[in-house]
C-alpha cells in the first residue's frame, strides 16, 4: 500500500493555482463530437483516467480521437461518424469512470452491437439500473453479465424510440445526461419524465449547453420533464473551461489555512454549478472576488470560519470538500439533500464520516447528509481513500493544518487531477 504525507502549511497560503479543464464538460463534448458528422476540435481535454477511458472507448467504436499538446493544453481532434457505429462484438473498458461508463452505454445503444461495457471491480458495484431500464424501454437489448443494472452489460441496438420514458431524478443526473446526449439521434427524440425531483440540475444544464454548442439546441429542461427533439449534431470547435470541482480544493485551502488563493480561468460566466462553492466559503467568513476570468478566496487568520446549514443537492461532488472545511469552523455545519451520494465512487457519507472520525472529528451521518460539530483538536491518522479521488483530495487539505495525516492510495487522484499532489505541495506558505 502506498501512502502520502502532506506538509503542514507554516503560515497563510498565497497562491495562483491552475486547475485542470472540466472532465464533466470534456466528456460531454467528446460524445457530441463523436455523434457529429465531420471533424471537431476540443481545446482543453481534461487529463486523467476518466477522459482517457472515454477516448479509448470511442476509438474502439471506430471514432478516432487524436490528442496533441498545444501550448500546455491538450487538444482533441474527433472525427465524428454521424451516429454510425461498427458491428460488434466490441469490448469497451470504462476502467473506474462512472461518467464514461454511463455515457458509453447510452452511445452503444445507437449501434447494432453487441458491445460489452465493463470496468474495474469498484465500478461494477455502482448502480446503473435506471439507465439500463430506460435504454431497454427505447428498444435496446441489454444482457447483464452478473446482475441487472450493473456492469458488465452487453448492449445491442439500435434503439427505436418511445412515446415517453420515466426515470427517477434523484439518483444520478448522469443517467439523465446520458439519454439527453443520444436523444437527437433517436427517431422522435426523447420525452423523459422524472418520477422524483431532479438532483444536480446544474450538470443537466451543462449538458444542454454543450449540446447546443454542437448544434442540438432544441432541448427543454423542466422540474419533472425533459424533452430533446430529433436532429443532428454539427462538428464544432469547443473550448473547455477549468474544472470548478477541482477548483474547490485550492479555494478551500485558503479558507482552512488562511491567506489568499486565486484560480485562473474560472470566472462569473462559468457553466458549472460547482463554481458557486466560493459563495459558500463566503457565507462561512471568507472574502470572495469573482471576476470575468478568475476567482479569488481570502481569509484573515484572525477571522474565524462559521458553520452553516446548506442543501448541497446541486453541488454534491463538493460534500467531501465542505465537510473538511467544516471541521475547522467554530460552529456546527449541517449538510442536507445529498443522501444519493452514498452510491458514488465510495459511500461519500459513511466512508467520509468514518475517515474523519479517525482524526477525532465530531461528525454524524444523517439520512440525507452530515452534521459536523467543532472539536478542540484533530490528530493525525492514516486515512483510506476508498477508491475515491474526491475523498483523497479533500483529506489532503487537512494535512495543511493537522500534523501526521497520511493518505492511503493517493494515486486515485489520477481519475481527475493527476498533478494534484504537486499542486498542493506548491501552494506557498509564508513563515509568521
Amino acid at each position: 500500500m502506498t501512502t502520502r504525507t502532506v506538509r503542514r502549511a507554516d503560515g497563510p497560503v498565497v497562491a495562483d493555482v491552475a486547475v485542470p479543464p472540466s472532465k464533466s464538460i470534456a466528456n460531454r463534448a467528446l460524445i457530441c463530437a463523436a455523434l457529429a458528422a465531420g471533424e471537431s476540435e476540443i481545446v482543453g481535454l481534461a487529463p486523467g483516467d476518466d477522459t482517457n477511458a472515454m477516448i479509448a472507448c470511442l476509438s474502439a467504436l471506430a471514432i478516432p480521437v487524436g490528442v496533441e499538446d498545444r501550448d500546455g493544453q491538450l487538444v482533441g481532434n474527433v472525427v465524428g461518424t454521424g451516429g454510425a457505429l461498427p458491428v460488434g462484438p466490441i469490448q469497451l473498458d470504462t476502467r473506474l469512470a462512472g461518467t464514461t461508463s454511463r455515457f458509453i452505454t447510452a452511445l452503444a445503444s445507437l449501434g447494432p452491437g453487441p458491445y460489452t461495457i465493463d470496468g474495474e471491480p469498484p465500478l461494477r458495484s455502482r448502480p446503473m439500473g435506471p439507465l439500463h431500464d430506460s435504454l431497454h424501454s427505447l428498444g435496446a437489448v441489454l444482457e447483464p453479465g452478473e446482475a441487472w443494472g450493473h456492469l458488465p452489460v452487453t448492449v445491442s441496438g439500435p434503439v427505436g424510440g418511445a412515446d415517453a420514458i420515466v426515470m427517477p431524478g434523484d439518483v444520478s443526473s448522469q443517467y439523465v445526461t446520458a439519454l439527453m446526449l443520444i436523444a437527437p439521434m433517436i427517431r422522435g427524440g426523447i420525452s423523459l419524465g422524472l418520477s422524483t425531483a431532479l438532483v444536480s440540475r446544474p450538470y443537466v444544464e451543462i449538458t444542454k449547453s454543450v449540446m447546443a454548442a454542437f448544434g442540438a439546441d432544441d432541448v427543454s429542461v423542466g422540474e419533472r420533464h425533459i424533452t430533446v427533439a430529433p436532429g443532428a449534431y454539427e462538428a464544432a470547435a469547443y473550448q473547455v473551461e477549468p474544472d470548478a470541482s477541482s477548483a474547490s480544493y485550492p479555494l478551500a485551502a485558503a479558507a482552512i489555512v488562511g491567506g489568499a488563493v486565486s484560480v485562473k480561468g474560472l470566472g462569473r460566466s462559468s457553466l458549472q454549478g460547482d463554481a458557486t462553492f466560493c459563495d459558500v466559503l463566503g457565507q462561512m467568513g471568507c472574502m470572495v472576488t469573482v471576476g470575468e476570468t478568475d476567482t479569488v478566496v481570502m481569509r484573515r487568520r484572525d477571522t474565524p470560519l462559521r458553520g452553516i446549514d446548506i442543501d448541497m443537492a446541486d453541488i454534491s461532488d463538493l460534500v467531501p470538500t465542505m465537510a473538511v472545511v467544516a471541521t475547522q469552523a467554530t460552529t456546527p455545519t449541517r449538510i442536507t439533500g445529498v443522501g444519493f451520494i452514498r452510491g458514488k465512487e465510495s459511500d461519500r457519507l459513511g466512508d467520509l464520516a468514518a475517515e474523519l472520525a479517525k482524526l477525532g472529528a465530531d461528525i454524524d451521518v444523517d439520512p440525507d447528509g452530515l452534521t459536523i460539530r467543532p472539536t478542540d483538536m484533530l490528530t493525525g491518522a492514516r486515512l483510506d481513500t476508498h477508491h475515491d479521488h474526491r475523498l483523497a483530495m479533500s483529506f489532503g487539505l487537512l494535512g495543511l493544518v493537522v500534523d501526521g495525516i497520511e493518505i492511503s492510495e493517493p494515486d486515485v487522484v489520477t481519475k481527475s487531477w493527476p498533478g494534484y499532489w504537486d499542486a498542493l505541495d506548491e501552494i506557498p506558505a509564508r513563515s509568521q
